[in-house]
């Protein structure tokens, strides 16, 4: 008998971000593998005879391979028991779903992905913005900063093709030192009064965030991760709300732009 497992996205934080679906797995599973950024709240929902086995990777840090964590869910698998591989967020964006996938349906075991909330999207909802506008801004684009060094099959950011001013730009793993990022997003035509919000754990009660323009990006204050980095005009209402010079910048930008 082979075991299904669920590959399941446990959110940003916030255990009632939760799907229903994603609860019911996690209150009948046998075993649950997860990511170091799952919340110590939303583990505590899982069933309680359940074997919870921390397989988290974090940058920097030795621990277990991916092929490892691949290997603990094929064997669990094949032992019959029902496996939650729950990952932080949507376990589409930026995590290892695809490499995942493709073990499971090379060793003929069968899984279902449960969608999760992702971290920019549960960031937005906590600032009370919307990341599009139909006046201001037409799609938003998913993007990640995370330098691969060593990496061969990094491939550099093209910002010129990505930054555009009627996109909100949702930047993952934005790391902290933000010069060389405000440089090459206004030297690939973004405004510099454009605004620009850093959010620290979205969600999570500990959640903190910075709203400033792209000009004055490398002056925010280092923020703990995870976080991800919003840019776009939708995000106006962050801004205004905040006091100071970058809220004026982004009026008379919105001025200069009304009059276009």
């Amino acid at each position: 008998m082979t075991g299904k497992i669920h590959l399941v996205g446990a959110g940003p934080g916030d255990p009632e971000l939760l799907t229903v679906k994603a609860l019911k797995l996690l209150r009948r599973a046998t075993v649950v593998l997860h990511d170091d950024l799952v919340s110590p709240a939303i583990l505590a929902l899982a069933n309680p005879q359940a074997e919870i086995v921390n397989v988290g990777k974090r940058a920097g840090a030795k621990g277990i391979t991916q092929a490892e964590i691949n290997a603990l869910m094929i064997d669990y698998s094949r032992r019959g028991v029902e496996v939650v591989r729950l990952q932080s967020g949507d376990p589409a964006i930026f995590g290892r779903l695809a490499e995942e996938m493709d073990a499971l349906d090379a060793a003929n075991v069968p899984f279902e992905v449960v969608p999760g909330i992702t971290a920019g999207l549960g960031a937005a909802a906590s600032l009370g913005v919307s990341l599009t506008d139909r006046r201001k801004s037409a799609r938003v684009v998913i993007v990640t900063n995370h330098q691969a060094h060593g990496d061969e099959r990094h491939i550099k950011t093209d910002w010129k093709s990505l930054a555009r001013e009627d996109a909100t730009l949702v930047i993952y793993m934005p790391g902290h030192d933000f010069t060389t990022l405000r440089n090459e997003l206004i030297g690939a035509g973004l405004p510099a009064a454009i605004p620009a919000v850093i959010v620290s754990r979205a969600t999570a009660p500990e959640q903190r965030h910075q709203s400033t323009t792209l000009e004055n990006l490398a002056q925010l204050p280092r923020m703990d991760s995870p976080a991800v980095l919003l840019i776009g005009w939708a995000l106006g209402r962050a801004l205004v709300e905040s006091n100071g010079d970058s809220a004026q910048a982004l009026r008379e930008a919105e001025l200069i732009l009304s009059a276009l």
